[in-house]
């Protein structure tokens, strides 16, 4: 059987199994450096030490979750009685070459791997969650700011209704199990599936329109003298969107290629719906602000309908404190997902992400084994932390944009 491997030996053996991530890092640098000058304010962020700082933490927890299938060295969810509560670097008995390099927690999981593969479950939730809370707020914030009146009124005071109840709190209540239960079901007919008219399932039938909305609203308003190419686009869109909203929202998609198991649709229900009204309100502010530019008067003059400048004249102007918003938002939201993960609420117990690593580590702080909680707390830091300086490099660049 192999020896323990020292601090050294596993520093350099995990370098070792990251080498698709650093290939990846290398090439996307490069040809990023190489044309930062045609690549607007992307390209920008590499004048910025601190966003190029922050970037590469970010994407180097993408190419994590990407590759994660050629890092890890073991099943994430494998159970080897034998080796539990083992520090960092131990070997495998009768195995020549094997080491759970991170060690193991209390079932005897290789944590190593379960921090690797935790990377791709918040990856997987948190920018895709947060993009469609954008989509949420930024669809009724443009005409809450630009039109005002009643309709703002009305928007603003439910965004403060959900503003002023405690986050974690709403939270509890949307991803606890027995809320799945709520509600009749329902059968639908083209797959037999059943769909229950649970709290989440019918928030989910609302949230998850709101794509359709935005993307059929933007391609109207831009290409409504060019019918053939606006009737190709919402075609397109409404094709695709339907497709995926049926699979989404009521689990119908006959092909089974969109879909959520019920404990992740909470999650991503909850983080969308928590998420909204704070980027409705950001959004409203900000055309409210530059609704009144000169910009938006001549194309008023022109005769442009308010959608279009809506959408094509004060949202581009908007995008630097939008853009700089989703980065943090996205921070916030993985903080979230690693909370629910540690009370053990919104996915299943196995499930590699980093929260209920934490929550499996603690219980063995105890006894002076750190190891289990220490490294999906690390990863769970880092990237917040990559999330927030790209987020101050972004609003750098911005500024000078």
């Amino acid at each position: 059987m192999d020896d323990l491997l020292s601090w050294g030996g596993i520093i350099a053996r995990m370098l070792q199994q990251f080498w698709p991530v650093w290939a990846a890092l290398i090439v996307t640098f490069a040809l990023s450096i190489t044309f930062k000058r045609k690549l607007g304010l992307y390209g920008k962020l590499f004048d910025s030490p601190v966003g190029m700082i922050g970037f590469g933490i970010v994407m180097f927890w993408i190419f994590t979750a990407v590759f994660a299938d050629l890092i890890i060295t073991f099943d994430p969810i494998a159970q080897l009685s034998s080796l539990k509560n083992k520090v960092p670097g131990t070997p495998l008995p009768d195995v020549e070459g094997q080491w759970y390099l991170l060690g193991s927690d209390h079932l005897g999981r290789d944590v190593f791997s379960r921090v690797v593969m935790g990377a791709r479950r918040v990856l997987m939730i948190a920018p895709a969650a947060t993009a469609f809370a954008f989509m949420v707020g930024v669809t009724l914030g443009l005409p809450a700011g630009y039109f005002g009146g009643q309709f703002d009124t009305v928007l603003s005071f439910l965004a403060n209704l959900v503003l002023a109840f405690p986050v974690i709190l709403l939270f509890y209540l949307l991803v606890t199990p027995e809320i799945k239960e709520t509600g009749a079901a329902f059968t639908i007919p083209w797959t037999g599936t059943v769909w229950r008219s649970s709290i989440p399932n019918v928030m989910a039938a609302v949230l998850f329109v709101f794509p359709l909305i935005f993307f059929c609203t933007l391609f109207q308003s831009r290409y409504f003298t060019l019918p053939a190419r606006r009737n190709l686009y919402i075609g397109i869109t409404l094709a695709i969107g339907l497709w995926a909203y049926s699979g989404l929202a009521f689990n119908a998609d006959p092909t089974g290629l969109w879909g959520m198991d019920p404990n992740l649709l909470n999650v991503f229900v909850s983080v969308v719906f928590v998420n909204s009204p704070t980027v409705f309100r950001i959004v409203r502010g900000l055309v409210m602000d530059l609704k009144s530019r000169d910009y938006v008067a001549a194309s008023q003059t022109r005769g442009e309908g308010p959608w279009y400048i809506m959408l094509w004249e004060i949202l581009p102007n908007a995008r630097g404190p939008l853009i700089v918003d989703f980065c943090l938002r996205i921070g916030y939201t993985t903080i979230l997902l690693g909370t629910l993960g540690f009370f053990g609420l919104g996915v299943s117990p196995e499930s590699p992400d980093w929260g209920s690593t934490i929550d499996d580590g603690r219980k063995l702080l105890p006894a002076g084994i750190l190891h289990p909680a220490v490294a999906p707390a690390l990863a769970l830091m880092t990237l917040v932390l990559g999330l927030n300086l790209l987020a101050d490099g972004l609003r750098e660049e911005s500024l000078k944009d």
